[in-house]
Order: structure tokens, then C-alpha cells, then sequence
């Protein structure tokens, strides 16, 4: 398969500005979509719903609905999209020492 081609693929799940730190935010538990949104800044309500149906498709996070009133839905990790952990804390550990190295901060 080469080396190329899985890091593509996972790039492609996982591209963009948004889709890691939603990700990221999951990783704490459950939430609600107002939640979500509070905890990112400068994401849009329309840009978080199309990011967590994209997410949703690739089996990363689950929309669960309580039949509440009003109803309530809360977005959660997979337990394939905690496979994701170790990933980003190595990214985390990178992202560390590049400011680091780049700012001296």
C-alpha cells in the first residue's frame, strides 16, 4: 500500500479547520451542540452541523436524541473515533514544541 496513501486517507477524514477540535472536544465526554460551540471559538452553528454530519458519516461521533421536552441530542466519541487519542495527543506534543521553536514561546 505504500506510505503515501493511508496518510492521505486520514488527512481527507480529517481535514479542515474544525473537525479535530470537535473532536478534541469530545474527548472530555458527551455534549450538546451549544456545548460544542462555546468551547470552539469563531466556529458558525452551520459549519459545526455540516462538520459533526461529516463526522457522523465517517463513524467518528454519535448523534444520540433523548425523547425529552423539548427534545435533547447529545454528540458523543465512537469507540472508533477514541481510536483517534493517541493521534492527537502526538499532534498536541508536536504542535508544543513548533511554537516553541518557531516563537520561542
Amino acid at each position: 500500500m505504500g506510505m503515501i496513501l493511508p496518510v492521505r486517507d486520514a488527512l481527507e477524514v480529517l481535514s479542515g479547520k474544525w473537525k479535530l477540535p470537535i473532536i478534541v472536544s469530545l474527548t472530555l465526554g458527551k455534549k450538546r451542540f451549544g456545548e460544542i460551540g462555546k468551547e470552539i471559538e469563531q466556529i458558525t452553528d452551520k459549519m459545526l452541523s455540516k462538520e459533526l454530519r461529516d463526522l457522523e458519516a465517517h463513524q467518528l461521533v454519535k448523534r444520540t436524541v433523548y425523547d425529552t421536552m423539548p427534545v435533547t441530542v447529545e454528540y458523543s466519541l465512537t469507540e472508533y473515533g477514541e481510536s483517534l487519542q493517541n493521534v492527537i495527543a502526538e499532534l498536541r506534543k508536536w504542535g508544543m514544541q513548533h511554537r516553541k521553536k518557531i516563537m520561542g514561546k
